[in-house]
């Protein structure tokens, strides 16, 4: 007897791990679950091998075993940026280097001297930093000269599991609108870009097919350890803060901010947003045919787990501690860059902690790690909106530590917002069974993410003692985080 394939699975393929989410055809729902970890990194050498995401991936296909047949259509969202290269025989010629290696911070710089800032801004939506693919493929011909005229593929970790599973070299524009040589506005490659920033290799004929982000990029292949998916429609994939939208169903005016392991902070906009912050800001597409203005940070939930550790507290023990010391910390001032920062664009800084005095109180520590992680981005936020995106909706937090009672609630307290939760937490794989179904019936992203949104939750709201007497500490807050924030960047 042919079993019914009635469900849609959605890969989120992130930095840490593997997971995969399983969802009901008919009307969303979640069937199951499972997650594989990915080997640590840690910058400035940030590097995997695109072998150990198709190792976990099978590992997550083994413990759902039992669903394989039943999956009718599969997709994923996976970290942005990652350069991604295969010879002939389709195996890395070199580990994968992924979005927060920060060892290409001089090939950045080098980019600039082709074209203007404006210029980039004008052709890529973006300025090269050490996080795009651009400045990594710059890095490689550097380091290791003849390796990009000998591969067969160049592409980014979305694009290598869809070719994993489907043997299509296949790409869409959210995902490829991070490589600083794809333009989101014609969504085409900027093959001139590639051969000003490369003048010894041509990589025209190595780079994947650009196709709709609704899409199928065609069937599961057979695969070892994976019996049982073969022939199920396979969608384009996208970069993971673009599946997170989908399965957020984000609309204009929200405000999205995650905190993972890094932090960005985002907005949905019809047209393409121009950068006036001099590259703080990332105008990327999104999977739905509009824009994704981005601002990123490198050092987001990492800061409040290490600051935990140096207290040696639980998550929970940590949260009470943040929450009962005063706003404003008593004075501290931690600006977060503990592996270095994107956003300042600072590769190389280090966290510091100010304002510290012989009566500073544990309390104080757990507090101000959490206001530095939220005033970085705030300050992302501001500017998002001087760049001339609107906000006005929803205020939204996801991602990991979007579980985080201090997070939610400083949020809340500095911004003046109700805070937004998801009631699921893994957005991602959400987000790529959207885009799975939405190229298995044939629909429109957009249209699929508003079918299968999930409820959110009030996480939090501003203290009822926020008066005047309290924005204006807030305020205080801010100032003196940006006036750290620019001492360091100087």
């Amino acid at each position: 007897m042919n079993t019914k394939r009635d469900l849609a699975a959605g890969i989120d393929s992130s930095t840490q791990s593997c997971t995969m989410m399983l969802r009901n055809l008919d009307d969303g729902s979640i069937v199951a679950e499972a997650r594989a970890p990915h080997p640590p990194t840690t910058p400035p050498r940030s590097e995997q091998s695109p072998l150990d995401w198709a190792h976990a991936l099978r590992e997550v296909c083994v413990s759902l075993k039992e669903y394989l047949p039943r999956i009718a259509c599969i997709s994923v969202g996976a970290q942005g940026h990652g350069l991604v290269i295969l010879g002939s025989d389709d195996r890395p010629l070199r580990p994968a280097k992924l979005w927060n290696d920060t060892e290409s911070s001089p090939d950045a710089e080098r980019l600039l001297g082709i074209l203007p800032k404006n210029e980039w801004e004008k052709r890529t939506g973006s300025i090269p930093g050490p996080a795009l693919t651009v400045s990594k493929l710059v890095w490689t011909q550097r380091n290791h000269p003849g390796l990009l005229g000998v591969a067969e593929r160049v592409m980014l970790p979305f694009d290598y599991i869809v070719y994993f599973l489907t043997g299509q070299a296949v790409t869409e524009r959210g995902g490829s609108s991070g490589t600083g040589y794809f333009s989101p506005f014609v969504n085409a490659w900027d093959e001139e870009i590639l051969r000003l920033a490369l003048p010894e290799v041509d990589l025209s004929g190595k780079l994947p097919k650009i196709i709709g982000s609704g899409a199928s990029s065609g069937g599961v292949r057979e695969i070892p350890g994976m019996e049982g998916l073969a022939g199920a429609a396979v969608g384009a994939g996208s970069g993971d803060n673009m599946a997170a939208a989908l399965g957020l169903s984000a609309g204009e005016g929200d405000t999205i901010l995650s905190l993972g392991t890094s932090g960005t902070v985002y907005g949905i906009v019809r047209t393409g947003c121009v950068d006036t912050q001099d590259g703080a800001i990332n105008g990327y597409a999104d999977a739905t045919g509009r824009f994704m203005p981005m601002v990123t940070t490198l050092n987001a939930a990492k800061v409040t787990d290490e600051f935990r550790r140096l207290l040696g507290v639980d998550a929970a023990t940590f949260d009470e501690m943040a929450l009962s010391a005063p706003p404003g910390s008593g004075g501290l001032t931690l600006l977060p860059y503990l592996d270095g920062e994107r956003t300042p664009n600072l590769p190389f800084a280090r966290g510091s902690l100010h304002g510290l005095r012989t009566d500073a109180t544990r309390e104080e520590l757990a507090r101000a790690a959490v206001e530095g992680v939220v005033c970085g981005l705030l300050e992302g936020r501001d500017a998002l909106v001087k760049s001339g995106v609107r906000f006005g909706g929803r205020f939204i937090l996801t991602g990991g530590a979007a579980r985080s009672r201090s997070y939610r609630q400083i949020l809340a307290d500095m911004t003046g917002e109700e805070i937004l939760t998801c009631t699921v937490p893994e957005t991602v794989a959400a987000g790529a069974c959207v885009q799975a179904a939405a190229a298995f019936f044939g629909v429109e992203t957009a249209e699929m993410s508003e079918r299968w949104a999930f409820p959110l939750e009030l996480a939090a709201v501003p203290s009822e003692k926020r008066d005047e007497s309290v924005r204006t500490k807030y305020e205080e807050i801010s100032q003196r985080f940006r006036r750290e924030y620019n001492d360091a960047a100087i």
